[in-house]
């Protein structure tokens, strides 16, 4: 839940958003995905209360309306988690990247990005994914414990960053606080939804976890 929620949507698309879309008004973005978000996650939390078993939307859609629509729902799920991971694994390729390329070593620009982008194949991506695969392979517990390093980590990184910057603030720089308008908002908080993504994970794996 926390690992997921926590990773690329926030540490990428605020700074994104703001530049593209909101501006200063980024936290409204925020608030406004924060609350459709929150309507979707408690709807997630009442069924799984209710069906506390593996199959997330699948599972809650074949045992409520049937199964032509519990067909259509896993396979939109599926889509979705293998959309955002190849999101999630394109980003960390280039923090991957800035980290190699600020020890003094180069990765080929044919191994960071894929064919239609000029590239061969992006091998940190896939490097990463195969790696995360295998962990979760290994079972719950096992993953358990690296989920936990990682979500103290960028919990960590956000803190950090927080409490660096607000030594820096500088309220002339919030004027104009929201250049593209309402709609730039409103856009922006399409946008940030997916910072919010990762709830739906609990649900997913229900039927393995306690409390």
């Amino acid at each position: 839940g926390i690992g997921a929620i926590i990773g690329t949507g926030v540490l990428v698309l605020t700074g994104l958003v703001a530049a593209r879309d909101a501006g200063p008004a980024v936290i409204f973005s925020f608030m406004i995905a924060a609350i459709v978000c929150g309507f979707a996650a408690l709807c997630y939390a009442e069924v799984a209360s209710a069906l506390p078993v593996s199959g997330s939307v699948y599972t809650y859609s074949y045992a409520t309306i049937g199964e032509f629509v519990a067909h259509l729902m896993g396979w939109t799920l599926l889509s979705v988690y293998v959309v955002t991971t190849a999101a999630v694994a394109g980003g960390w390729t280039g923090y991957f990247n800035n980290l190699v390329s600020g020890l003094g070593l180069e990765i080929p620009k044919a191994l960071l990005t894929i064919p239609s982008q000029g590239g061969m194949v992006n091998l940190p991506a896939v490097i990463i994914t195969l790696v995360i695969t295998w962990l979760l392979s290994r079972g719950t517990k096992e993953s358990k414990r690296v989920n936990n390093i990682m979500v103290l980590i960028k919990i960590g990184i956000v803190v950090l960053f927080i409490a660096v910057g607000v030594f820096y603030v500088k309220p002339e720089n919030w004027i104009p606080f929201a250049p593209y308008g309402l709609s730039g908002v409103f856009a922006g908080g399409a946008a940030v939804f997916f910072a919010f993504l990762g709830f739906d994970a609990l649900a997913t794996s229900a039927e393995e976890v306690k409390n």
